[in-house]
C-alpha cells in the first residue's frame, strides 16, 4: 500500500529530503536558544557588559539562522506535498481512464470523486506533516531532553516522568478517535453521490416537485458526516485540557524543585538563568509530545485514505492489450461463437447466454427486444467494453481479444444510449471523433445525421457554444450530434444503442436513408424501441431475456417470431390512434 504511494513522490525526492534535512538545523538553532539565553542572564546579573554583547550576538545570530532554516524547510516542505498530491492525482486519473466498465462499475462514480478530492487533500497534508512536523517534533523532543539534561539532570529526571503519562493519554484518546474518522470516508461517498445524482437528475427533480425530497435526503447525509465528525473531534479536544494540565503541573513542580536547589545549594547546583532554560526546555518536550499525537491522529485519518487511493492504484483494468496486437481492422463482419456473458463472476446467471451469429460486413442489422433483454450488453462486447465470459467474439474474422484496444474502438464507432455532449463548441464536440477533421468532413457527417439542419439556424454555426452535458440542445438535437461525431472516425461497424429515439419519424427515416447510402461498406447496428426504425434492415435479431428468440428480415419475422408479430401488432395500432409507437 505504502509502496504505491511511495511513487507518486516522484521528481519531489529532492524537495521530500531538503525539507527534513533544513528542520534538523532549524530544530538545533531552536534549543540552543534558551541555552545561549541562559548564559546571556547570567553576565546580566554580573553586569560583565562584553560578555552581555557577545552572547547577545550570538542569540541574534542563532535566531536568524533558524528563521532562514525554518523558511527553507517550509518551502520544501510546501512544494514536496503539493508536487506528491500532484501525482497521485494524475495517477488516479490515469488509472481510471484505462479501467474498463467492469472496473468502473466496482467504485462508483462517487466514491472515484471523493478518493480524488477528500483523500488526496489528507494525503497531501499528512505528507507534508510527515517530512516537517514529524520529522521535527521528535528531533525537537530529543534534543530538547538532551539539554535539559545538559543544564541539570535532577530537575530533567522530572519531566522524563511525566512524559510517559502525557504519551499514553494521547495515545489512547488517538485510539478511540481512529475508527470514527475511518468511518467517515464511508460516509463522505454517500454524500457525494446525493449530491451528484441531484445534480445529474436537476431537470427530474425540478419535474416532480422533489426539491424537499432531494434536500431531506441531502440534510440527512450531510447530518451523518458531521455527526461521526463531531463525536471524533469532541474525543481529539481533550488534547488541549490534557497538555495544559501537565504544562502547568510540570512548571509548578520544576520551580518548586529548581527553586530549592538554587536556594539550598546557593546556586551552586542549579542557578536561576539555568531554571529559565529548563522551563523552556519543558515547554518544548510537552509542546513535542502534543504535536507527535496530532500527528498520530492525521496520519490515523489519513491512512483511511491512503487504503482507498491505493484500492484504485492497484487495481488491474480487466481489459487489457494482447502482447502482440494486431492493427487492422480489414472489414466489419462480426460473428458470436457460443458467447455467453455475466457481469460478475459471483453472478448465477448469465447476462447472454449461447449467442451464436454471423454478421456479414456492410449489412444493416437491427436489434429489438423488451427492457431488459441486454440489448445494450450485446454490443458493448463488440468493442470490448467488456470481455466475453465464455466463447469467442470475432470481428473481420479476428477474436476481438487480438486487436489493439484503441484500433478496435476507432473502427467500431458506438453512440451510446446515454448521450453526453462536453462544453465547447460543435466543431470542438465532433472533432472528438477525428482531431484534425477538416470543416467540410464535419459538415459531411452531420448532413448524413441530419444535424446541419438546426446548426445552420444557430448564429454562430459550427462555433455554437454547447453547454456542459449539452443542457442547451434538446435530446433530439444531443442526439444528431452524437450519431455525427461517430461518423467522422469512419467506423467498419456503427453501433447506435436507441440512437435516434428522441427524433421524429421523418427524421428518423432520413437519418437511417443516408446512413445506407453514404456508407454502404460499414455494417451498421440499430438497436431500437420502433419496429419502424429498423424493418428495413437487412437483418433483425429479437433479443429475449440475454437469448436470441429470432433472427431475419422484418418479413420473416412477421411469420415466424411471436414476440415480433405482438410489438409489431401494438406500435401499429397505437400509431393508427395516434399514440407513442415506442412499446
Amino acid at each position: 500500500m505504502f509502496s504505491v504511494i511511495k511513487r507518486c513522490i516522484r521528481e519531489y525526492k529532492k524537495a521530500s529530503l531538503l525539507a527534513p534535512f533544513f528542520i534538523t538545523f532549524e530544530v538545533i538553532m531552536e534549543c540552543l536558544l534558551p541555552f545561549f539565553m541562559s548564559y546571556l542572564l547570567e553576565a546580566l546579573e554580573h553586569n560583565e557588559v562584553n560578555m552581555m554583547l557577545l552572547w547577545m550576538g550570538i542569540l541574534v545570530v542563532t535566531a536568524t539562522l533558524g528563521l532562514a532554516f525554518g523558511f527553507l524547510s517550509g518551502k520544501y516542505a510546501s512544494i514536496a506535498a503539493a508536487g506528491f498530491a500532484k501525482n497521485v492525482r494524475h495517477d488516479l486519473f490515469y488509472k481510471v481512464q484505462d479501467f474498463s466498465f467492469e472496473n468502473i462499475d466496482k467504485f462508483s462514480a462517487s466514491s472515484l470523486v471523493t478518493r480524488m478530492t477528500t483523500d488526496v487533500n489528507n494525503i497531501q497534508m499528512a505528507f507534508g506533516m510527515l517530512i516537517r512536523v514529524a520529522v521535527r517534533s521528535p528531533l525537537m523532543l530529543i534534543f530538547s531532553v538532551i539539554m535539559a539534561f545538559t543544564v541539570n539532570w535532577k530537575v530533567a529526571c522530572i519531566t522524563c516522568c511525566i512524559i510517559p503519562i502525557v504519551a499514553l493519554a494521547f495515545f489512547i484518546i488517538s485510539k478511540i478517535a481512529m475508527p470514527i474518522f475511518d468511518r467517515v470516508f464511508k460516509k463522505y461517498d454517500a454524500l457525494n453521490e446525493s449530491v451528484q445524482e441531484n445534480i445529474n437528475g436537476i431537470r427530474v427533480v425540478k419535474t416532480y416537485v422533489r426539491e424537499e425530497y432531494e434536500q431531506k435526503k441531502f440534510d440527512k447525509a450531510a447530518d451523518e458526516v458531521n455527526i461521526d465528525f463531531t463525536k471524533a473531534e469532541k474525543i481529539v479536544a481533550f488534547n488541549n485540557p490534557i497538555m495544559n494540565l501537565a504544562v502547568y503541573t510540570l512548571l509548578i513542580v520544576v520551580c518548586i524543585f529548581g527553586s530549592y536547589l538554587i536556594v539550598s545549594t546557593n546556586q551552586t547546583e542549579l542557578k536561576v538563568a539555568n531554571l529559565q532554560a529548563l522551563l523552556t526546555y519543558n515547554m518544548q518536550i510537552l509542546n513535542s509530545i502534543m504535536m507527535l499525537t496530532m500527528i498520530f491522529v492525521m496520519l490515523s485519518i489519513s491512512l483511511a485514505s491512503i487504503k482507498r487511493i491505493a484500492e484504485i492504484l492497484n487495481e488491474e483494468s480487466t481489459i487489457k492489450n494482447p502482447l502482440n496486437p494486431i492493427y487492422e481492422v480489414k472489414d466489419g463482419s462480426i460473428e458470436f461463437k457460443n458467447v455467453s456473458f455475466k457481469y460478475s463472476k459471483a453472478a448465477h446467471k448469465n447476462t447472454l447466454e449461447n449467442i451464436n451469429l454471423s454478421i456479414p460486413s456492410g449489412a444493416t442489422v437491427g436489434i429489438i427486444g423488451c427492457t431488459g433483454s441486454s440489448k445494450t450488453t450485446f454490443v458493448n462486447l463488440i468493442s470490448r467494453l467488456y470481455d466475453v465470459t465464455e466463447g469467442e467474439l470475432l470481428v473481420a474474422g479476428v477474436n476481438v481479444k487480438d486487436y489493439d484496444l484503441k484500433t478496435l474502438r476507432d473502427m467500431v464507432s458506438v453512440v451510446l444510449q446515454k448521450n453526453v455532449l462536453f462544453s465547447g463548441s460543435i466543431s470542438d464536440n465532433l472533432r472528438w471523433g477525428k482531431e484534425d477533421a477538416s470543416i467540410d468532413e464535419i459538415k459531411r457527417v452531420c448532413k448524413i445525421a441530419c444535424a446541419d439542419e438546426f446548426i445552420d439556424t444557430f448564429p454562430e454555426g459550427y462555433d455554437t457554444h454547447i453547454e456542459q452535458g449539452g443542457t442547451n440542445v434538446s435530446g433530439g438535437q444531443k442526439q444528431r450530434l452524437c450519431i455525427a461525431r461517430a461518423l467522422l472516425k469512419s467506423p467498419k461497424i456503427l453501433i447506435l444503442d436507441d440512437s435516434t429515439s428522441a427524433v421524429d419519424t421523418k427524421t428518423d427515416a432520413k437519418i437511417r436513408y443516408g446512413l445506407k447510402n453514404d456508407l454502404p461498406d460499414t455494417t451498421k447496428i440499430i438497436i431500437a424501441q420502433r419496429i419502424s426504425s429498423v424493418e428495413g434492415c437487412d437483418m433483425i435479431i429479437v433479443l429475449d431475456g440475454g437469448k436470441i428468440d429470432g433472427v431475419g428480415t422484418h418479413e420473416e419475422l412477421l411469420k415466424t417470431n411471436m414476440i415480433y408479430q405482438e410489438v409489431y401488432e401494438i406500435q401499429n395500432r397505437i400509431s393508427k390512434q395516434g399514440g407513442n409507437e415506442n412499446v
